[in-house]
């Protein structure tokens, strides 16, 4: 452990996400380490105040610091503002979502053993949003323009999305699967995609990462392959052993993480990285529950394990590493983790979200003596 204080951004969130904020921060103080926290309000509750979900001090605060942790925040519905977590990767240029899916004993889950990486390019394909509704005056110029170029004519009444893969994209993204490979002694990369169908866009992907891996990892010791992405999900529900790193366009990338989650036990151990050249923000997977606010009753084990990312990334190895086997010996005891770690969910044993934090901190200190 380093004697540096780590300036770092923290957004609580909305709904619940303020209590597992507080819950991750007392366990990464608990490390050890030492933080200079930069608390910044975004979501729904300060939507009067600013007008907005994600104010400019927000992303003034991380392009200062260069590191954030965030609580889950409630997307505002018929504002108009599409998401604070896609505004985030836009503004800050966060081109890669890491997803660790990782099994952990006392975790119920169908499967064991699951330790894969999921590196997913944050900004392009059918989730740029380009899009053309219904009916609209653009839809019917494209439709026509499209007929003029000699394709096969869109129906009328069609609602069009535009998928983009680029070079530059591309490259980016799995030159930083193949550093997270390099520096974490994975031991493969599989590239996924559907190159057979979509020639020209994750046919390009495709190429651009067969270049990648041979001309700039081929000494790397990290070894590199491709695969189908609907055969890939088979894969990974049949033989999920035989996979390391995967790196995948959006699209692929938001539906196998979910899939990975699923893996592994669910998205209450699923931890998430959003990480770019000058920045990075490190987040839970699941959603802000608002119904739970407030009652101490959710699992805080994700965002704690985003922090366990955040100590890495701070290059912080030794106090991730410890804060990881923590997290998992509360895990494995099973004594106290809230009531959807429980064998049944109304279990009268389980225990609040505060108390999770008090557990992880008590292996902490244990592990010091």
């Amino acid at each position: 452990m380093t004697t540096t204080t780590h300036r770092v951004t923290l957004i609580p969130g909305d709904g619940t996400g303020p209590e597992i904020a507080e819950a991750t921060r007392r366990v990464l103080e608990g490390t050890g380490v030492k933080f200079d926290w930069d608390v910044q309000e975004a979501g729904v509750d300060v939507m009067d105040k600013f007008g907005t979900p994600l104010p400019d001090q927000v992303l003034d605060s991380i392009r200062d610091t260069k590191v954030a942790i965030k609580g889950p925040i409630t997307t505002p519905v018929g504002t108009g503002f599409r998401s604070v977590n896609v505004a985030l990767r836009k503004e800050l240029d966060l081109f890669m979502c890491l997803r660790p899916c990782k099994s952990y004993p006392g975790v119920r889950s169908r499967y064991e053993g699951i330790d894969l990486i999921i590196c997913r390019e944050n900004h392009e394909d059918l989730y740029a949003g380009i899009e053309f509704e219904q009916g609209s005056p653009e839809a019917a110029k494209l439709i026509d323009f499209m007929a003029d170029l000699g394709t096969r004519r869109i129906r009328e009444d069609s609602g069009i999305s535009i998928k983009s893969i680029s070079i530059t994209a591309s490259k980016r993204i799995v030159r930083g699967a193949f550093d997270y490979a390099v520096n974490n002694e994975r031991k493969k990369v599989t590239a996924v995609h559907k190159a057979n169908i979509m020639k020209f866009s994750d046919g390009l992907f495709l190429r651009t990462a067969k270049e990648v891996a041979e001309n700039e990892y081929g000494d790397s010791g990290v070894e590199f392959e491709e695969r189908i992405v609907d055969n890939m999900c088979m894969q990974l529900v049949q033989k999920p052993e035989l996979y390391d790193v995967l790196v995948l366009p959006n699209l692929y990338g938001d539906i196998l993480s979910d899939l990975g989650a699923g893996l592994i036990g669910g998205l209450g151990v699923a931890p998430g990285g959003n990480i770019g050249d000058d920045a990075a923000v490190f987040e839970p997977t699941h959603g802000s529950a608002p119904k739970y606010a407030g009652q101490n009753k959710v699992n805080p084990m994700a965002m704690m394990l985003s922090g366990v990312m955040m100590l890495r990334y701070l290059e912080e190895f030794g106090a991730g590493d410890r804060l990881e086997k923590a997290i998992a010996a509360v895990i494995a005891e099973g004594k106290s983790v809230t009531y959807d770690m429980k064998p049944t969910r109304d279990d009268p044993t389980a225990v609040g979200t505060s108390e999770v934090a008090d557990a992880v901190i008590e292996k902490l200190e244990a592990d010091a003596v």
